[in-house]
Parts: structure tokens; C-alpha cells; sequence
């Protein structure tokens, strides 16, 4: 398999003239890992500032803890980032749902309080209430908020320790301060945050560095209006970022979490297994 690997990365830096043919299989293997797998670029090289715009969708589905399903839904948005002063942008998030799960997702309503909506990343957009002072007052709105933070987890995880990572060396995140505030709709507590460089690939003619990421055991809990919850979630994913822009090309994440819910004027509570499947495409 690493020859089979090795192999195909040799022959795309082949194309690209990166490595000089005529030389000896032994010097290239040296020379692509002297250049591209002892060291990430330094983050001095900044994050190419041109207009790039993603479209992400995210993909819940909800069973019972005997694997019987009982909804599903379904959110996409598309994010630009490279506006001035590091602000970016989200547009057509709709979210749709269905009881049925051999149904196709229709294209859903559209949430219009996410449209144009602009900010800059950063903690506060996790921990302050005020900054969603325009969203919907109903439960659903935790997944137009969940677009807001999964996009700030690719982008951290992608660029905040780069400087720290070593290839196919686990990265504990030393800085993940435990329970935060989520906005006034609840608490969430990390547990821990593991960042593995695990090598090079190929995206959209890029070569990126392959970046996983994994988050075990954390705890929930959500008060939105007559719906309370709380139970654990695990989450893990992979992150291509380009080598010579810093540019995520493109990402994916899944999760899962337990979560015990109690609705107002229902007796009993009940459980829920939800999974979530996400994925990050660059569109321009």
C-alpha cells in the first residue's frame, strides 16, 4: 500500500515539475520527503486573501437506540471568506426535513435571517448571545448556528496549530478551555481535541496537506425553548488544505451523539441517537 501510495504521489509531482526526471527512483523518494513530508510550510505564508466561496451540507439522522430511524434533515449554506477586514459570509442556508427515510430531501425554506448574514470568526461568535439576536426563535435554529461553528472547527483545526504539527504524530490541543457557553442555547464540554497531520494528497490541483482531526466524549446540554436535552457527542473528520495557499480545497466531518430529551408537556423523556454527516466543497 505505501509504495502504491508513494507511487501515485511521485507521478503528480512529476507533472508538476516539482521533481526533475532522469533522477534515480531513491533521490526523488529523498526529495519528496525532504520537501514535503519532514514539515508543514511555516504559517508566516498567509492564507490566500481572493474571494473563496464553500457550500456545505450537513446531513442528521435520528433513530432510536435500537437502530430504528425516525427523521432525518438536511442544511446547506454557502460560506464566502476574503471579504475585508477577514469577514466572511453566509448565503442560501435552507434546511429541510422528512419522516421517511428512503425520501429525497427537498430543497426546504430558506433562512432568510442567514442571508448576507457577515462576521468575523472568532470566540466571540461562539460565546455571545447578541450575535444571534436575528435568528429564529424556534429549535431549528441550532442547525444554522451548527453551519456557523463547524466552519470555525475546519478553520482552527486547519490553521491554528499548524505550526505544531509533525507527520503521522498526534497533536493534543492544549487550549480547549473545557465547558463554554453556547450562545445562550446551552453548554458543551471538550473533553479533548486530537490533530494528526497525516500526510499529502491531490484536490483541485493542489497539493494539500491531509489534515484529521477527532473529539471524543464530550458533553451537551441544549435548553431552546419547550425543549430540553443533554448527552454526549463524539465528532471526527479530514481537512485538505493547500499547501502553497493555505486554502481549505475541501473537508468532511461525522458525529454522533446520545442524548436524553424532554419535551414540555410530554411525561416521559425520551433518547435519541442522532448522525451527522457533513461535508466542505469549495464551489469558487
Amino acid at each position: 500500500m505505501e509504495k502504491k501510495l508513494f507511487s501515485a504521489l511521485t507521478a503528480i509531482l512529476f507533472t508538476s515539475g516539482i521533481i526533475i526526471p532522469g533522477e534515480s527512483y531513491s533521490q526523488n523518494q529523498k526529495a519528496v520527503i525532504r520537501n514535503f513530508l519532514t514539515e508543514l510550510p511555516k504559517s508566516e505564508q498567509a492564507v490566500n486573501k481572493s474571494l473563496q466561496k464553500y457550500r456545505m451540507t450537513a446531513v442528521y439522522t435520528n433513530r432510536d437506540l435500537y437502530g430504528n430511524f425516525t427523521s432525518k434533515t438536511r442544511v446547506t449554506g454557502e460560506y464566502t471568506t476574503g471579504y475585508a477586514g477577514d469577514s466572511v459570509e453566509w448565503n442560501n442556508v435552507y434546511i429541510s426535513g422528512s419522516k421517511k427515510y428512503e425520501d429525497p430531501f427537498s430543497q426546504g425554506a430558506k433562512q432568510d435571517y442567514m442571508e448576507n448574514f457577515r462576521y468575523v470568526p472568532s470566540e466571540k461568535m461562539v460565546l455571545n448571545e447578541n450575535e444571534f439576536s436575528k435568528f429564529s426563535l424556534n429549535p431549528e435554529n441550532v442547525f444554522a448556528r451548527n453551519l456557523i461553528w463547524d466552519m470555525m472547527t475546519f478553520e482552527i483545526n486547519a490553521w491554528n496549530y499548524w505550526d505544531s504539527l509533525k507527520l503521522n504524530s498526534s497533536y493534543l490541543v492544549p487550549d480547549i478551555k473545557g465547558e463554554f457557553n453556547m450562545a445562550g442555547i446551552g453548554t458543551y464540554f471538550h473533553n479533548k481535541v486530537v490533530i494528526l497531520w497525516k500526510g499529502i494528497s491531490q484536490f483541485n490541483n493542489e497539493l494539500c496537506a491531509v489534515i484529521d482531526f477527532s473529539a471524543l466524549d464530550n458533553i451537551i446540554e441544549l435548553k431552546m425553548g419547550q425543549i430540553k436535552t443533554k448527552g454526549t457527542e463524539q465528532y471526527w473528520g479530514t481537512i485538505m488544505v493547500s499547501l502553497s495557499t493555505k486554502n481549505i480545497e475541501q473537508a468532511e466531518m461525522y458525529g454522533g451523539t446520545i442524548q436524553e430529551v424532554e419535551v414540555a408537556g410530554i411525561k416521559d423523556k425520551f433518547l435519541v441517537k442522532t448522525i451527522r454527516e457533513l461535508t466542505l466543497d469549495k464551489i469558487q
